[in-house]
């Protein structure tokens, strides 16, 4: 059913900043879920002047936020402590995703995921799952059902966990490619090659999932990489002949375009040559960096003119404290001032709608608040609470607006959460 969803429009550039800003805004969906007009509301073509009007008044209609890097398996284990990333992972994530087995436990969790990722605003997500095939099932049906842009696979691990997290190079192998037949392209459904990180994978396995990448078309690849100096010490241990971390990877064909890397907080000038020589992707995940101890990833260091690598941002849920990518962005913001760098509230909402798209190759159809894309549209209230609301009268521009919402908005600022067109939470005007 066509409808049009009015309110301020805002969306974002691929330059980092507002490419598109009507006060008094609306965006035309059509039968598809797609949208098909966006400008000024006074403006409305006369095919859509009969369309339902979702009129959300002065509140900021956004393209859908997109989180790069967040844990399915993961999603009720916020705030759980740990010494560091290692005991973290022994004490609580390994028996949490244990259950994932049980593919009814999978479905009603991946239920419960995805609606506390409506309400937090987030319309498309890459995330990890479990080692278990049903848990990936679980998360991949969810997504279709809400037509929903997912990037996701089963979680591969050999070594170094308990054994109910654990497969074998060559069942981890083969259960991805089975997935990937049956789920890449399916809907909004994209799949992506998931060793979980080097310490966990063995040689065999990270060959494998090498071999993996380079034949399954349009697959992406996603692990993590200098997270702590714990970790670092570890992958040390277990290739003693890899020059470094990314070394480690990069033998085994898992750097490219198509390789997002979560933290990316330690790499040395080698390593971040490498990563933008080969066009792999770092995604910065600072909820997650500071409750662990983990560190803290500067943005000019790897963003530097000679060599500079692709960045994205995400919640990390569980070791990120919040589903929020508007608290993320908050996160974010201090992180780099710690760094001496001071971000534009435009920049980082930018990073996280049509930067993170790119980062996940679905740029073609979310976003953004293009003609022909889905319309994945988040709306935000700059007054939804008492100190949002006292603030807000401060403003003087969009950005100061942007700005008092990253750093002030959680969930509650989320009036509504449109997917495809179809709204998965909050009021619809």
């Amino acid at each position: 059913m066509k409808k049009v969803i009015r309110g301020e429009v805002v969306s974002f550039g691929e330059d980092l900043r507002v490419a598109l800003h009507f006060e008094k805004g609306a965006v035309a969906v059509d039968e598809r879920g797609r949208i098909g007009w966006v400008g000024e509301a006074a403006k409305l073509p006369e095919g859509w002047r009969s369309a339902p009007v979702e009129d959300h008044g002065s509140k900021l209609v956004l393209p859908g936020f997109i989180d790069a890097h967040i844990h399915f398996p993961q999603y009720r284990m916020l705030a759980a402590p740990g010494k560091d990333l290692l005991d973290w992972l022994r004490r609580f994530t390994f028996p949490e995703e244990a259950r994932y087995a049980d593919a009814g436990y999978a479905a009603a969790a991946a239920e419960a995921f995805l609606s506390r990722l409506f309400s937090h605003g987030t319309t498309a997500a890459l995330a990890f799952c479990s080692v278990h095939k049903a848990c990936a099932e679980a998360l991949f049906t969810a997504a279709t059902s809400a037509n929903m842009a997912l990037v996701t696979g089963k979680t591969m691990m050999d070594r170094n966990a308990i054994p109910a997290v654990q497969d074998t190079p060559e069942t981890g192998a083969r259960e991805s490619e089975e997935l990937y037949h049956v789920w890449h392209g399916k809907g909004r459904n994209r799949y992506a090659v998931t060793p979980r990180f080097a310490i966990t994978s063995s040689e065999a396995q990270l060959k494998l999932s090498g071999e993996l990448l380079a034949s399954l078309p349009g697959a992406l690849m996603q692990t993590h990489i200098s997270e702590s100096a714990g970790e670092i010490a570890f992958v040390k241990e277990l290739f003693p002949t890899s020059k470094d971390y990314t070394d480690v990877y990069d033998r085994f064909g898992l750097l490219g375009p198509r390789s997002i890397f979560a933290h990316g907080i330690h790499l040395n000038e080698r390593e971040a040559k490498r990563f933008s020589e080969s066009g792999s992707s770092v995604i910065h995940c600072p909820t997650s960096n500071t409750f662990l101890g983990s560190g803290l990833m500067s943005m000019p260091y790897l963003r530097d003119r000679a060599r500079p690598v692709s960045l994205g941002i995400a919640t990390d849920v569980g070791g990120g404290t919040s589903y929020s990518m508007l608290q993320t962005m908050g996160e974010t913001y201090k992180v780099q001032m710690l760094n001496g760098y001071k971000p534009q509230a435009a920049e980082l909402f930018a990073m996280a709608t049509i930067g993170n798209a790119h980062r996940l190759h679905i740029a073609t159809d979310t976003g953004s608040l293009d003609s022909g894309k889905f319309a994945d549209v988040v709306v935000l209230d700059p007054e939804a609470t008492p100190v949002l609301k006292a603030r807000h009268a401060l403003s003087q521009s969009l950005e100061d607006v942007l700005f008092a919402l990253m750093i002030l908005g959680d969930d509650r600022a989320v009036a509504a959460t449109y997917v495809a067109g179809a709204c998965r939470h909050g009021r619809t005007g």
